[in-house]
């Protein structure tokens, strides 16, 4: 086996077939992350344009609308009343999370095909209330796991998933950064439990949780953690460690900050070899680099400097083109959401917390 057959051709997509056409979007909250992420990625898309905005502040999206040459700026209770339906095709909801199963709901109602931010919903019972509707309505629902379409990391699970280190026996990773820096204040919805459901784990502590899932491909069977919360995180959690349980005795060791020096990083050690994302493993502005090592061979590869944003746009908008099966769904938001509140039982309880799927 050799590490260059799987990491030479980065730049491939292995999902897309050609698709006629574009899907239009409505993109619910029009929040940093949307404006300086989300939108350029649908600018610079194949298969995606954005043509409406929905916002709690029309006034001042205006100019985000204007410079992205998005026509139709509506109001929450203009998208909820259903107004311009015919504008759009799909729906990107990066609302606050507990804001998300209504967004995703009235989505669904008018027959549009739903991509929404991780985590899926605040709650349990939120993220089950979006499954639901979206299946009784007959519509997709994809979670927005960007990691699944960075080209290094769905390369590394080829690579993981064809023995490339043996069998998988433990993985370590984190994803911190400073939630209060920059223009950034004690007063924003992340610090909000009712809004968030969470602090530093629902927030980014889902990075490595969800790409580990997706690298083994399988779900955690039980979780014990550690949280630390204080002063303006007295409602959230500012630091969480937690260990997950996989079947055949994997073990997987993840941290979560919302403050001290930023740093994202993961590694998967097996039987045979060891590979790692050494330095922004889960952000959005460097390539990534992947060591693998294996026997006495070390091999570093760098990645391209592709944008996941952009390819999971692109991936969901030509699978709604093609009608091709969606992946990550809803499914895999809620079961991350399940994982996520054994974590904050296992932190308060200071025990072994199984993780139930129901």
């Amino acid at each position: 086996m050799h590490v260059h057959d799987y990491f030479d051709e980065l730049t491939r997509r292995d999902w897309d077939t050609g698709a006629d056409g574009t899907i239009r979007f409505a993109v619910v909250g029009v929040g940093g992350f949307a404006r300086k992420a989300a939108l350029p990625a649908i600018a610079d898309a194949d298969y995606a344009e954005a043509t409406v905005l929905v916002t709690g502040s029309p006034e001042r999206v205006g100019p985000a609308a204007e410079e992205r040459g998005v026509e139709h700026v509506l109001t929450y209770e203009e998208y909820h009343d259903g107004a311009a339906t015919d504008t759009y095709d799909a729906v990107y909801v990066a609302t606050p999370n507990a804001l998300h199963p209504e967004a995703i709901e009235t989505a669904a109602v008018n027959g549009k095909a739903v991509i929404s931010e991780k985590p899926l919903a605040a709650t349990v019972e939120g993220a089950k209330r979006a499954v639901s509707v979206c299946e009784d309505a007959d519509v997709p629902l994809m979670t927005a796991y960007r990691m699944q379409f960075d080209p290094v990391v769905r390369r590394l699970r080829e690579f993981v998933g064809e023995g490339g280190i043996g069998d998988p026996l433990q993985l370590h990773g984190g994803f911190a950064f400073d939630v209060l820096g920059g223009s950034r204040g004690p007063d924003q919805w992340r610090l909000d439990a009712d809004l968030a459901g969470g602090g530093a784990l629902m927030d980014v502590g889902v990075y490595p949780l969800n790409t580990a899932r997706y690298l083994l491909d399988a779900d955690p069977v039980a979780v014990t953690a550690t949280a630390r919360g204080e002063g303006v995180f007295a409602d959230v959690d500012e630091r969480i460690a937690f260990q997950l349980e996989f079947p055949d005795g994997v073990t997987a060791s993840f941290t979560a900050g919302f403050s001290g020096y930023p740093k994202s990083h993961l590694s998967v050690r097996g039987t045979d070899g060891h590979v790692e994302l050494p330095d922004s493993a889960f952000g959005t502005e460097d390539p990534r680099r992947v060591a693998v090592s294996r026997g006495d061979v070390r091999a570093v590869v760098d990645g391209p400097e592709t944008s996941e944003i952009r390819e999971e746009f692109d991936y969901f908008a030509h699978a709604v083109l093609t009608g091709d099966d969606i992946g990550p769904d809803g499914e895999e938001g809620l079961r991350d959401v399940q994982v996520t509140a054994a974590t904050y039982e296992a932190a308060e309880t200071s025990e072994r917390v199984e993780i139930r799927y129901s």
